[in-house]
């Protein structure tokens, strides 16, 4: 404890993401709105709204503002610097001086604050849209520098994901698990792990975490907990990573910079990885007193995280050099305490996170289809889309099934591959409480991933929610009636039972929810809005309905076109395998090529575009994912690429990429891009971009 902390300690809690509304409100009803209250979020001036506002300002037209909005990168330099937009230069100069001022009050994502006396009386409040909520107009630092007691009631996808994994395979299997009584440290797990099969795995699915988890080879549970800290601003900046791996693999040998670090470091090989540590180093050879220590834990990850590290400079070289520790070596120690400015993981934070790591991992080794489905209701979360989620699960052999009127739930589930024959298949083996010891990770093994799959009798269905258009209630409603009232004998008959419109009626003809009614997605569409009319108030077969004429059969391209465009989820294609022939012609390699191709030579290849991640430790390097039929492509952009190809990848569904293939000794495969062209497809398809 620390003797000069005068604020009360922040209390952060992480729930089930689709509880986290429920907790809120007890917390409302326990203390009332009197004495309980949110924290604001001072939401500050970014380049997309800076741009637009000032455009408003100076008269543009709504699409005007938009077009140079649109012009602007999220992770970008100043506004218009480059010369590389649209953007008039009046409107960037006064877009640039808006950048990081305030600009409105949002609320922060689960920041509570509970007071003895009224809120009201000692902090201005207002009202929130939502009823029932009152916000307070300051934000968490202004609360904690004024003492007020904070908790942050954070909601955590992945717990809900992980819930609905355990509630699905309880239901088809039979077999119960939670978070306690899942085997420990099984080996298929960590190799697993060890083949960066980690997407959907929480917290190790990001480019760059995949990239590591072949390099460092977890083979027990503290490696994921160092697995999930390496990959922060702090550890990156402050040169950690590379010296970690290669002590891990004995490729180097373990040191300290000073014998009275060897405490503090022996469980990271002499490499400072997590916040305690960082704390303990000044301590231990820069004599600083723990409230010193406090003063750096409390920088570490604040916005004025640098300033405040500044601060106890002096008494930190000072304290080194009584230890001996002078010129480069103390500056090093400084370096690495300096980059932890920008964030670095605690060390518990670390280790709870890691519980969900080894979870979500074994989960997906042996359950797949209950993890897709579990991840497919926990959505929006995690790294990727439902639609890169599900290509992975089949290619991990799990079968995906359209909506179905007659059998699909309100969200995603499970559902017998063939009726009669469930109960759990793989090895029993798997189950057992305590595994054996984990040996090295041999790469050369084959992956007998397979084998130990539990759910294999079982297949995923979409749920009727996840149809554009329909929605949880609707499909809550269509769901009750089925159970209730029985199987619909025609759309007509869902109509008079459930009162839902012709644009529902449609939503659902073109995701092919009625093909179990005999019924194409272009026979459906045409009687959607003659059925849509047959309400419950008109009497029965009193709707005369024109005959349908003799549709085309769909194509696979138009089919799915129509699955994408309806749920966002293609359950059987992939939109470059109907173009994979021309793009064989061209020399175009598939992402299952690129594992064993030549490196070093310069190939082509191609993909859908999924992310575009600029990372503020990168140097300026853009990464951009491609998917194709086989798995991921991992894309490097140098900054000098980027600006001479901007307009094309920042605006391409899919790209075709020329560029020289690099393979690391653990089969990590990259290409250093040299050229990017935009490759047409005709599908929609949406990106997620991160900084």
């Amino acid at each position: 404890m620390s003797s000069l902390r005068e604020e009360e300690p922040d209390i952060d809690v992480d729930f089930d993401s689709d509880r986290r509304e429920e907790i809120i409100q007890w917390v409302f009803e326990r203390y009332g709105r009197e004495r309980a209250a949110q924290v604001c979020n001072v939401i500050q001036y970014r380049p997309k709204n800076a741009v637009r506002d000032i455009a408003k300002a100076l008269g543009y037209s709504p699409g005007q503002q938009d077009a140079f909005s649109r012009d602007i990168e999220r992770w970008g330099g100043p506004i218009g610097a480059d010369g590389s937009n649209d953007i008039p230069p009046q409107v960037a100069e006064l877009a640039n001086q808006l950048l990081k001022a305030p600009r409105h009050l949002g609320i922060h994502s689960g920041g509570m604050v509970l007071t003895e006396r009224p809120v009201g009386e000692v902090v201005p409040i207002e009202h929130a849209r939502m009823p029932g909520r009152t916000v307070i107009q300051w934000d968490k630092d202004d609360a904690a520098w004024m003492g007020l007691v904070k908790f942050d009631l954070l909601g955590l996808g992945m717990l809900a994901a992980l819930q609905h994994c355990f509630d699905l395979i309880r239901a088809s299997t039979g077999e119960t698990w939670e978070l306690a009584t899942l085997p420990k440290e099984e080996k298929a797990v960590y190799d697993m792990l060890c083949r960066a099969d980690s997407i959907g795995v929480f917290q190790v699915e990001s480019r760059a975490q995949m990239g590591l988890l072949p390099r460092l080879q977890p083979r027990k549970f503290y490696d994921l907990a160092i697995q999930i800290a390496l990959i922060r601003p702090g550890p990156i900046q402050g040169g950690a990573v590379h010296p970690f791996v290669r002590r891990k693999l004995g490729a180097e040998p373990v040191s300290y910079l000073h014998p009275k670090l060897e405490p503090v470091l022996a469980r990271t090989l002499g490499v400072p990885v997590f916040q305690e540590q960082l704390m303990q180093m000044a301590m231990a050879v820069g004599e600083c007193s723990g409230e010193d220590a406090d003063l750096l834990r409390r920088a570490m990850g604040s916005k004025r995280g640098l300033e405040r590290i500044e601060s106890v400079r002096e008494r930190l070289y000072a304290g080194m050099e009584r230890n001996g520790l002078v010129g480069e070596k103390a500056d090093i120690i400084y370096r690495q305490i300096q980059a932890f400015a920008n964030f670095g993981f605690a060390e518990s934070h670390s280790l709870s996170f890691a519980l969900l790591v080894y979870a979500s991992s074994w989960i997906k080794l042996h359950y797949p289809a209950a993890f897709l489905a579990g991840l497919l209701r926990a959505q929006p979360m995690g790294f990727y889309s439902a639609e890169t989620l599900t290509a992975d699960a089949r290619r991990h052999g799990v079968e995906v099934r359209r909506p179905d009127l007659q059998h699909s739930g309100v969200d995603a589930g499970v559902e017998l591959l063939d009726p009669g024959s469930g109960g759990p298949t793989g090895m029993d083996a798997c189950c057992e409480r305590y595994q054996p010891s984990v040996g090295e990770f041999d790469p050369a093994a084959p992956d007998e991933g397979a084998r130990h799959r539990r759910d294999g009798r079982f297949v995923v269905r979409l749920g009727l929610a996840g149809v554009h258009g329909i929605g949880k209630d609707v499909a809550a409603r269509i769901v009750a009636e089925r159970e209730t009232g029985g199987q619909y004998r025609s759309m007509e008959d869902l109509v008079r039972r459930t009162g839902v419109t012709e644009t529902q009626l449609s939503a659902l003809a073109t995701a092919g929810a009625f093909d179990c009614l005999g019924l194409t997605r272009r026979q459906a569409l045409w009687r959607a809005g003659t059925a849509a009319l047959d309400q419950a108030e008109t009497l029965p077969g009193t709707i005369v309905a024109l005959q349908p004429p003799l549709f085309a059969e769909q194509t696979g391209l138009e089919r799915l076109a129509d699955d994408l465009s309806s749920t966002g989820v293609s359950v059987d294609d992939h939109a470059i395998a109907h173009i994979r022939g021309s793009l064989a012609a061209r020399g175009v390699l598939t992402s299952a090529e690129l594992r064993t191709f030549e490196a070093g030579r310069r190939v082509s290849a191609a993909g859908l575009v999924t992310h575009r991640q600029r990372p503020s430790t990168a140097s300026g390097i853009t990464f951009v994912n491609l998917e194709d039929e086989f798995g991921l492509i991992n894309v490097v952009c140098s900054a000098g690429l980027w600006k001479r190809y901007r307009r094309v990848a920042r605006s391409s569904a899919a790209l075709i990429v020329r560029g020289k293939l690099e393979r690391s000794p653990e089969g990590i495969v990259n290409l250093l891009a040299d050229r990017l062209e935009p490759l047409t497809i005709d599908v929609a398809h949406h990106s997620r971009d991160f900084r």
